[in-house]
């Protein structure tokens, strides 16, 4: 009896591994919806950065075609990401067009951290 119920409460913890994600997949969910705006919008899918927006300014009468393109971040380090992510640098409060995400926990940070470490890898 003692075996039966060993065998079926270890089955039971087997199986139910099925239902957890790995952290590299609550990354790349983070990495797509974190709650908030995707950082694949900008980003792109893999964290290659993207062009945002093309327009023109006017400097000294002559009209000027102009990009706005996100960074790679996909060899950006954990402190960097943890830093821009939460808008903790001074230069960035004012600067950046990046939304803020002071919400996100150490642990989310992390899991996107590791998704975008695996899509460098996978070039």
């Amino acid at each position: 009896m003692k075996k039966l119920l060993y065998f079926t409460l270890l089955n039971s913890i087997l199986s139910a591994q099925e239902w957890f994600i790995t952290n590299f997949e609550y990354g790349k969910m983070l990495y797509h919806n974190p709650r908030g705006i995707s950082c694949a919008k900008c980003h792109g899918e893999n964290g290659e950065g993207k062009i945002i927006a093309k327009y023109y300014t006017i400097k000294n009468g002559k009209k000027i075609k102009e990009i706005l393109k996100s960074p790679n971040i996909q060899n950006i380090s954990y402190e960097t990401l943890k830093s821009r992510l939460l808008l903790l640098e001074k230069k960035y409060k004012k600067l950046s067009v990046m939304p803020r995400y002071n919400y996100l926990t150490k642990n989310e940070i992390e899991a996107i951290y590791l998704y975008l470490q695996a899509q460098k890898d996978k070039k």
